[in-house]
């Protein structure tokens, strides 16, 4: 299974203004008044991330694009110092939930540094709501303790929880909430594989899609080389937090120009996907410069899922790496015996 890039791609560069002539990309998805609109990270002059937004006038051509940006960082926020960055935009009845990442750096205890830290960027994840994509009410970082990104909500609640998928390097993990907004640790859910394409860490593409047989996520990984790819997974639908199937070679990887030189080489990044009648348009940052999208028929991606969920043996792996615990291996003793 590999998604088809659209021929005209880029869909959408850097323009003339400041806040975002020096790249666009990494957008958040959502159909919005009978339209797919994008929300996408800017950067311009001062290298700080903004989000802006286009209407597409159909799933590969841009119809508008908004003259300035529609979020920017809260003044008054310490964890925006540097940006707000990929958004994931879900749909909870007529609003709108974005989760995206503040990006700052961690503010010195002292003022003469003692010691050089290995990594000064601090990323949190952090929500905010709208109706008109021109209003948001923030409600900031919901995860304070730990950095973490590439966060997406789930369409609907689990249990009576609002579920979210996250990245604490290097895996995914997933956490609940029944009010939205104070979520607890429910583990990780996948990590790398040894070996493979998605060796060194992986990372939340779009909000999960719900399909008939289970929860699918598109997501990202990257190799020891630093290449970024697009996989998928598949989530059971009763409880997200058990994978059935992960594609076995990636989906999609950097290969055009635009995807393989921009001011990150070697990256395929997606925040969204939209859904028609027939496909899945994905719509994905290549090279952290520019916007391409590309699509699968959503008839190749059921068979898959249905394929893997009828063959699908999951307990007997951990589904994080080798069975190291007695719970486990209880587990799939059972199994076994059925």
């Amino acid at each position: 299974m590999l998604l088809t890039r659209f021929k005209g791609n880029p869909i959408l560069a850097p323009s003339g203004h400041t806040w975002e002539n020096k790249a666009v990309f990494n957008c958040g998805v959502v159909m919005y008044q009978g339209d797919i609109h994008l929300l996408y990270r800017a950067q311009g002059e001062d290298e700080i991330s903004r989000l802006g937004m286009a209407r597409m006038a159909d799933p590969t051509q841009i119809g508008e694009r908004k003259a300035q940006p529609v979020f920017s960082p809260d003044p008054d926020s310490e964890y925006e110092g540097r940006g707000v960055e990929d958004p994931r935009i879900t749909q909870i009845g007529n609003d709108f939930y974005m989760i995206y990442t503040a990006a700052s750096k961690y503010p010195p205890l002292m003022k003469d540094h003692v010691h050089t830290r290995d990594a000064e960027w601090r990323a949190r994840v952090s929500l905010a709501k709208t109706s008109d994509f021109a209003n948001f009410s923030r409600y900031g970082v919901i995860i304070s303790h730990i950095d973490s990104k590439d966060a997406a909500l789930f369409p609907e609640k689990i249990d009576n929880n609002l579920c979210m998928v996250h990245r604490v390097i290097p895996q995914v993990r997933i956490a609940v909430a029944p009010d939205g907004r104070n979520y607890k640790e429910r583990g990780p859910i996948f990590g790398p594989r040894e070996g493979t394409w998605d060796e060194s860490r992986v990372g939340v593409g779009a909000p999960p899609i719900k399909c008939p047989h289970g929860w699918l996520l598109f997501y990202h990984g990257v190799d020891n080389n630093r290449v970024y790819r697009l996989g998928l997974a598949l989530l059971d639908h009763h409880d997200p937090s058990l994978v059935i199937a992960r594609t076995v070679e990636p989906i999609l990887e950097p290969v055009e120009l635009y995807e393989k030189e921009g001011r990150v080489k070697n990256v395929v990044f997606t925040c969204g996907v939209a859904e028609d009648k027939d496909k899945y348009w994905v719509y994905y940052g290549g090279a952290d410069k520019v916007i391409g999208v590309a699509s699968v028929a959503k008839d190749e991606v059921w068979q898959w899922a249905k394929e893997e969920q009828s063959q699908s043996q999951y307990h007997k792996t951990d589904q994080i790496g080798k069975i190291t615990t007695d719970e486990t291996a209880e587990r799939v003793a059972a199994i076994d015996h059925l």
